[in-house]
């Protein structure tokens, strides 16, 4: 992969922090990103994601980090199932309980088979991931108010533990798309390109930039 073409960048409006992507959208996505936030403790997330050309999620490469310890977890699909492979070190949860917090679940999932026909990854608190299922689906030309309920692979952030989760997206008519899950929902404004713009209460996008074209000589 060469330059990638286009960055974005969100703030968040959950917590301190902030995103900020570099991508290529001609072929499907392939992005590179980089979040960073201070709750639940100070880290960093630095994730590669890639999908095949029709926007289902191929592969999904995240690493978090904080003081004392660093967690890492890649989703990959091979022959129709997802493979999930982790790393650890030192010790999140001596991090989590001096700041007040819960242990954290470890990262991935003891059962990868529990994401079968998961189409979509659904990275914690980035509003880039809800692009995929926008893209996939057309929602942005599909029927107003047709809700689609999608079983997703996701991502928690910072433990990288990952969970099936069922979500619903609903088409509202010119640049909105409605997210839900079981305990939560939020109506998404979105570029022509089905990329966040604002997400109430967790971000808003502050700048997006495109590499110029490359002047004839």
């Amino acid at each position: 992969m060469g330059m990638l073409s286009t960055g974005l960048f969100w703030e968040r409006r959950d917590a301190p922090g902030s995103e900020h992507v570099r991508l290529d959208a001609q072929n499907g996505l392939y992005a590179q990103g980089v979040a960073l936030a201070a709750t639940p403790v100070i880290y960093s997330c630095r994730y590669e994601l890639q999908t095949d050309p029709g926007w289902a999620s191929v592969s999904l490469d995240v690493r978090t980090e904080g003081a004392g310890w660093a967690r890492g977890v890649r989703l990959e699909m091979a022959a129709g199932r997802w493979r999930v492979t982790t790393s650890e070190q030192g010790d999140l949860d001596a991090a989590l309980a001096a700041a007040g917090h819960a242990r954290a679940g470890l990262p991935g999932i003891e059962d990868p088979d529990r994401l079968f026909g998961a189409f979509d990854v659904d990275l914690g608190c980035s509003p880039l991931t809800n692009t995929l299922p926008i893209r996939r689906l057309d929602l942005l030309h599909g029927e107003i108010g047709l809700s689609h309920r999608l079983s997703v692979a996701w991502v928690l952030v910072p433990s990288l533990e990952v969970v099936q989760a069922d979500q619903i997206y609903t088409p509202l008519g010119g640049d909105q798309v409605r997210y839900a899950s079981e305990t939560f929902a939020a109506d998404l404004t979105v570029d022509g390109d089905g990329f966040v713009v604002e997400y109430p209460g967790v971000a808003r996008r502050v700048a997006a930039g495109v590499r110029p074209a490359a002047e004839s000589s």
